[in-house]
């Protein structure tokens, strides 16, 4: 499994074509580890439902009820986790969860779990986005793939119908033309396309390829026969995102 749900990614007119890359690298396998409901918080008073990694790895794959800490911390502010990121041990409130820590001062962000249901995900607040792990799903900060305004170490990456700061996975890799398997494996900037979207691509399932603003000619940089195409279908973009586009061969 993985960040985000299985699914074709929007192509960069609108539609799907072919199984282009729709994941994201930080995986997680919840396997048969579910001792609670994220949904519902069926927990005991005084606990939460959680996630945490039940096998010692480094990735979220189970949940379980955890106390809820005296004067817990709210959505958007800083929290501490107990051991390591993944242990499930944190200090924010009921139907939250500290992301993005830091390994060495294990100080991260309280992010609240989407709420409804699997089927019809929502986030009270309008600047969030209902995204993060497919099986843990959590509401994280829409942001501009053109402006790149998230924080360091984060790049703005599409996920269903906009776009999310998630985690920079690419290390070394990740430039234009480079093989990609999952969305945030490609440069802040940059995203994972199928291969026939890129010129000469080499990679089995896409490559990483710019954002671009639709009526610029910064793709044509690149290469010739490339040209910004708008990622959503005239009268379908949010509101912003209007002339958010990639560099495709059209």
């Amino acid at each position: 499994s993985s960040l985000v749900p299985d699914e074709p990614e929007r192509g960069s007119d609108g539609t799907t074509s072919g199984e282009p890359p729709s994941t994201f690298i930080m995986e997680s396998d919840a396997g048969s580890g579910y001792e609670c409901d994220l949904w519902i918080q069926d927990c005991p008073a005084g606990h939460k439902c959680n996630i945490w990694a039940n096998d010692g790895g480094s990735s979220w794959n189970a949940t379980r009820c955890i106390p809820i800490v005296p004067e817990p911390d709210g959505a958007g502010e800083p929290c501490t986790v107990e051991g390591n990121g993944v242990s499930g041990l944190d200090t924010c409130d009921l139907g939250a969860v500290c992301w993005d820590v830091d390994p060495d001062t294990l100080i991260g962000v309280c992010r609240e779990f989407c709420t409804g249901s699997e089927a019809n995900p929502t986030c009270e607040d309008p600047e969030m986005l209902c995204g993060g792990p497919r099986d843990f799903p959590l509401c994280l900060p829409i942001c501009c793939p053109v402006e790149q305004d998230c924080e360091v170490g984060k790049g703005c990456y599409p996920v269903n119908d906009s776009f999310v700061c998630v985690q920079d996975a690419g290390g070394d890799e990740g430039e234009f033309g480079d093989p990609c398997e999952y969305i945030n494996v490609c440069d802040p900037g940059l995203l994972c396309i199928s291969t026939d979207a890129v010129p000469d691509c080499a990679g089995g399932v896409g490559c990483c390829t710019p954002f671009c603003t639709v009526g610029t000619t910064t793709c044509q940089d690149l290469h010739p026969a490339m040209e910004c195409v708008a990622w959503f279908e005239e009268g379908h973009a949010p509101p912003g995102f209007e002339l958010t586009g990639a560099c495709v061969l059209p």
